[in-house]
This record gives structure tokens, sequence and C-alpha cells, in this order.
């Protein structure tokens, strides 16, 4: 499938069913556009209490470098509604010829369990990390190996079914029981897998050694039947895909379960360990701590720079709000310094004044204590003075002639003459008012 019909299906497939359109179809087609092998799809997914729901998923393969070569592991990613607040559901897909190998990281059932999936962060976790997690958990230790292939009676079926009968194309849910399926393993036509031989040596032999599959801690898996050959790799869309992880003469039995060493012809036909051997045991079993110790200190360094991203986020926002405060006391600052050599100046002015007065010998003469810088508004001071004077003497004129202190002829000759001198002032001042253009 294109890159454009990808985003075709995944556009149609997140309309109107996702809450977060543009993030869910940015995160899926940024996961598409780095692992080829994968392919968007809208199907129903059944959850553990019966009920269904359409959703998109990501079904294919990735490629996981094992032993020295590739093979390419079949799974599928379904993405919750809610996509990216909740972490996707992962779950390994193995074809007929495979059989699911139970571990820390996948269930009986095929379903991925990986710290990054149960520390899943909406800002900071995505479907291409994940996948590159999945990879480099999935080459230490291969979720899926190859059926043992047994001989059977003619008319037999030459594929037999890895889950139950009574649900052909089902993957169970864990705890769901065989009946419960959570989703068809159907193969659509943008996922191929390799082929594998129905009868041993009916395909060319494979010039690439296939990788034997680690042993587990537990015991009780049957032994394997000797190497069969598998053909080599296709191609299919431009895209290489090597045949997947064989466990044909890897898998010990009984008392040699734990050693870790793979067995060759040489040991199968002499039955001896050799310094070789051991030094293969030895360097598989340190890989393995050290791979793990990685993956840990991965996931933790992981959480500790998401835990440091938030702070330094919390402490850029409170460096914008210190800087705003700073600016703004500054500001203060600046215009409380300018008040107060503003307040030091008038102290100064103030206290040259009355110095002066305090050493003053002659009494201070009102006259001359205000003057004026020209003729004209001397002029219009004068008259203002004694406009002022005037309207207090018919003040008390009138005072005098209500307590009977003058006649009424009296009072009447000097209002007269007293009124007469103030429109002569008020006049004065109005002219002096126009010749200065002073407001009247």
């Amino acid at each position: 499938m294109s890159p454009q019909n990808h985003e075709q299906v995944v556009t149609q497939a997140v309309m109107n069913r996702y809450v977060n359109v543009e993030k869910t179809k940015r995160d899926v087609l940024t996961a598409l556009q780095h692992y080829r092998g994968l392919g968007p799809k809208l199907d129903k997914f059944v959850f553990n209490d019966g009920s269904d729901q359409e959703l998109l998923n990501l079904d294919g393969t990735i490629p996981v470098r094992y032993k020295g070569a590739t093979y390419n592991i079949p799974i599928c990613i379904w993405l919750l509604d809610n996509h990216p607040l909740s972490s996707p559901m992962v779950y390994v897909k193995p074809t007929p010829d495979m059989l699911i190998k139970a571990s820390r990281h996948v269930d009986q059932n095929g379903k991925v369990y990986l710290p990054y999936l149960h520390e899943w962060n909406p800002n900071s976790s995505d479907l291409p990390g994940l996948i590159q997690i999945m990879i480099m958990t999935f080459s230490e230790m291969p979720p899926v190996y190859s059926k043992p292939k047994t001989a059977q009676p003619p008319g037999a079926t030459p594929y037999p079914l890895p889950y139950p009968t009574n649900s052909p194309g089902y993957m169970p849910m864990p705890g769901g029981g065989p009946n419960m399926p959570y989703s068809p393993a159907q193969t659509g036509a943008n996922t191929v897998y390799p082929p594998y031989p129905t009868q041993p040596g009916g395909y060319p032999p494979s010039t690439t050694p296939y990788p034997v599959y680690p042993p587990a801690s537990t015991a009780g898996y049957p032994p394997s039947q000797p190497p069969t050959s598998y053909p080599p790799p296709y191609s299919a869309g431009g895209i290489t895909y090597p045949p997947y992880p064989s466990t044909t003469s890897s898998i010990p039995t009984g008392a040699t379960e734990t050693s870790g060493v793979t067995g060759t012809s040489t040991t199968a036909s002499t039955g001896t360990i050799t310094e070789e051997h051991i030094r293969a045991s030895l360097i598989s079993a340190v890989s393995d701590r050290v791979r793990a110790k990685l993956r840990d200190s991965y996931g933790g360094s992981q959480a500790e720079v998401s835990v440091l991203r938030q702070q330094q986020a919390d402490l850029n926002q409170g460096k914008i709000k210190l800087e705003g405060l700073i600016s703004k006391l500054e500001q203060e600052q600046t215009e409380l310094d300018k008040n107060i050599r503003v307040l030091r100046d008038k102290e100064g002015e103030i206290k040259n004044v009355l110095s002066r007065l305090s050493s003053a010998t002659e009494p201070l003469n009102v006259d001359e204590a205000v003057t004026t810088t020209a003729p004209l508004y001397k002029q219009l001071l004068n008259a203002y003075a004694e406009d002022q004077a005037t309207q207090d003497a018919i003040y008390y004129l009138g005072e005098a002639l209500r307590r009977d202190v003058i006649d009424l002829d009296c009072f009447l000759k000097h209002v007269r003459s007293l009124s007469r001198k103030q429109y002569q002032l008020r006049a004065t001042m109005i002219k002096c008012r126009a010749k200065g253009n002073m407001a009247g």
C-alpha cells in the first residue's frame, strides 16, 4: 500500500471515532513511514466483557535483528479511541507455522507487556518509540519460534492449529479463555508473511544461518526435530523479508535446558562440550544480562528525562514571571530615585530661604516681598490690590451704617466715590489682561 493510501485509510479510520484526530493521525503516519512492514486497518476489537468497538490497528511485521540475521516478527498494535491519552494494546500474531514463546514480556495469548507501555506518557511517548523498544526487547528474546516439523500420515493437516478450533482465526485475550477473541487474525493484502514448507526438504536450503531461540528459565518444551531447511528471504513490494527464527535444533531438553549453549552438529554427534561452547555460553549470558540492565537503565533514564523536562518547563515559566517582576521593580526604583532627588532639591531651597529669613535684621516689607517681572504685571497687581481694598472699604461702610455709626448721607457719599474708583480699577485690569494676552 502506498503512503497516499495509508494516509487515506488512517484519515477515514480516525475521523469521527477518535478524540485526538490530528495527534493520532500524525503518530500513526510517522510509525508507518519508519516501518514499511506495517499497514493500517480498521477492525472490530472485542474486549473481555464481550463489548466490541471499531478501532484502528497497525498490522504487519517489524524487523528484529537476532544472532546476526534480520527476522520479521508479526505484530498488531491496537489504538484506543482516546489515543494518545491511553497506551496502545500490542499483540504478537504468529502464523500457522509459528508458536508463541511465553516470557515476561509476552504471555501465552501473545499480548505484549513492556515498561514503556506501563509508563506511557501522552506528551513524550509515541508509536515509533514503542516499536523501537519492541525491536530491542525481541532481539534479546524473540516472541515466536517455528513449529517442529513431524512426520504426518497422508491426508493429515500439514499445519496444526495453535489455537482452539471452535474460534478459528481469532487470538484469545488474556484471562478471557479460548472463546474470547480479540480480533480476527486475517492477513490483508498489505501483509505478506514468509511461506513455510509443508514437508522437510520441500524448498531449497537457505544459506542464512537461522538463530535458535534462547532457552527459557522453565523446562517443559518438547525436544526439537533435526534441522529443517527453509527457503531464502523473499521480496515483496520492494522490501526483503527474511524468514523467522527457527527452533529446530536449538531448544535443549532435560538437564541441558539451562545451559544456554546452542547445539551444533559436532555436539550432536560427539556429545561433548568444548571450550568454544563454554565461551559462547558465557558471552550469551553476559550479553543477555547487559541488555537487560541496559533496557532497565534506558527506561529509568527516560522517566527521569520526562520528569526533568517537566521541571525545566516549570522553571522556565517561573523565570519569565521573575524577570517581569524584576523589570517592574526596576522601573519603580527609577521613579522613586527621581522623586527623592526632586524632594531633596526642594528641601535644600526651603532651608536656604529659612536661613536667609532668620539672618535678616530688617523687618520684612510685605510690599517688596512680591515682585513682578514686567511693569505691565506690576500695574495689574496694584490695580487688583486696590480693587480688593475698595471692596473691603465698601463692606465696612455698610457695617457702620447698620450699626448707626454713620448716617445714610455719609454712607452714600463715600460709597459713590469708592464705586467710581473701583470701576476705574477693574477697567484697568481688563486692559492689562488684554495687553498681556492673559485669560480674562
